[in-house]
């Protein structure tokens, strides 16, 4: 428990109400959480799939630690609408002009 000397002098801890209400002043609100699902299917779009615990009951992702390149150690660029195609045409475009 606590140090006597770091309680105020009127405290008295040897009661039994008291372990009760500061252990039952730390426990949330009822209603107000949202439902926890401690076993949530994580899927990724790589098809690696886990569980973990959430307050959503399935998740789909597109990037998880199988496929990170942070985590597999190998490059990988993530094509967001076409920019990786839009910038290897410019790209080839001025290379190609540059040699003219």
């Amino acid at each position: 428990m606590f140090p006597s000397s770091l309680l105020p002098p009127d405290v008295d801890i040897s009661k039994e109400s008291y372990i009760i209400e500061t252990t039952n002043s730390h426990m949330p609100k009822k209603e107000i959480h949202p439902q926890y699902f401690p076993n949530s299917k994580i899927s990724c779009s790589c098809g690696n799939s886990f569980n973990i615990g959430s307050t959503k009951e399935s998740m789909e992702i597109e990037v998880c630690s199988a496929c990170h390149s942070f985590y597999t150690g190998k490059e990988k660029m993530v094509d967001a609408m076409g920019q990786v195609q839009k910038f290897k045409e410019r790209l080839s475009k001025k290379q190609s002009s540059k040699k003219k």
